[in-house]
C-alpha cells in the first residue's frame, strides 16, 4: 500500500497536517487500511526530505501544516499514470500456508482449506453488507459523496479479491484430490515370485512349466503321483515378497 501517494493525492487538495491527513486517508478508504499518526509524520518527514512536500505555516489551532512542492505533484501524476507493477507480487500468506501444508506431516491440507474456505465466505458477506450501505450512502448524495465513491470502489474490489480467493481454494481442492488418485499404489499380491512369468500359477517356481501343479518341483515328470503334485507345499519353501528370498 502506498501511503506516500496517498498522502500527496489528499496534499493536492490543499495544505494539511498529519492528524487530518490521517482522518481524510481512512474516511476515503472506509478504514480498509488504518494509518496511526506516527506513520503519517514519518511518511511526510521522507516527503519533506525528497523535496515533495513542505512545511507552509500553521492554521488558526496551531497545527502545522504541510503543502506539496512541484516536485511532489510530479511524482503524483507519474504514480497516476504509471500501472501497477504485477511482476514482483506481493507475498500471500494463504498461498504459502497451503504450499507448506502439502507433504507437511500432521496436517490434513483439507483442513487447512475448509477453514479458510468459511473465513473467506464470511468476509465476502461482511463486505457484501458494506457495499449495500455505501450505495445507500452514494445514492442520498450527501457531503461526503467522493469519500462515499472512494470507499465504495475499495469494497468492491475487496469483494472480487475473497471471490477469486474462494474460487483458488476450490480448485486446490479438486487438484488435491487428482493427485491423490493419481498416486501409485501398493502392490495386489505382495507374495507373488518377483521373476514369475505372467500366467503362472500362484504359488509356481520360476522355471516351472505352464500346466505344472502348485508345489511341482521344475523338473516334475507328468506322471508324478497326485498325492505329491497335491501335498501342501512347506511354509520354508513358500516364496515370500522380498526380492531374492525363498
Amino acid at each position: 500500500m502506498s501511503i506516500r501517494h496517498g498522502l500527496l493525492a489528499l496534499l493536492e487538495r490543499g495544505p494539511r497536517y498529519g492528524s487530518q491527513l490521517r482522518t481524510e486517508f481512512e474516511s476515503r478508504t472506509g478504514s480498509t487500511w488504518p494509518l496511526n499518526v506516527g506513520q503519517v509524520y514519518t511518511t511526510l518527514s521522507r516527503l519533506e526530505r525528497d523535496g515533495m512536500v513542505a512545511q507552509g505555516g500553521r492554521d488558526e489551532a496551531g497545527h502545522e501544516l504541510y503543502t506539496i512542492t512541484d516536485a511532489g505533484l510530479a511524482e503524483l501524476r507519474t504514480w497516476f499514470e504509471k500501472p501497477v507493477d504485477r511482476t514482483s507480487p506481493a507475498r500471500d500468506e494463504l498461498a504459502i500456508k497451503l504450499a507448506m501444508a502439502v507433504g507437511a506431516p500432521c496436517v490434513d491440507i483439507s483442513d487447512v482449506i475448509q477453514s479458510q474456505r468459511r473465513h473467506t465466505v464470511k468476509a465476502m458477506q461482511d463486505y457484501t453488507r458494506l457495499k449495500a450501505q455505501a450505495l445507500v450512502a452514494v445514492e442520498s448524495g450527501g457531503s461526503r459523496e467522493r469519500d462515499d465513491v472512494a470507499w465504495l470502489l475499495v469494497l468492491e474490489q475487496l469483494i472480487f479479491q475473497t471471490e477469486a480467493e474462494a474460487r483458488w481454494l476450490d480448485h486446490c481442492e479438486s487438484r488435491l484430490i487428482r493427485l491423490s488418485a493419481l498416486a501409485p499404489t501398493a502392490p495386489a499380491s505382495p507374495s507373488a515370485s518377483p521373476g514369475a512369468s505372467p500366467g503362472a500359477s500362484p504359488g509356481a517356481s520360476p522355471g516351472a512349466s505352464p500346466g505344472a501343479s502348485p508345489g511341482a518341483s521344475p523338473g516334475a515328470s507328468p506322471g508324478a503321483s497326485p498325492q505329491a503334485a497335491t501335498a501342501p507345499a512347506d511354509p520354508a519353501d513358500v516364496t515370500t515378497g522380498t526380492p531374492g528370498a525363498r
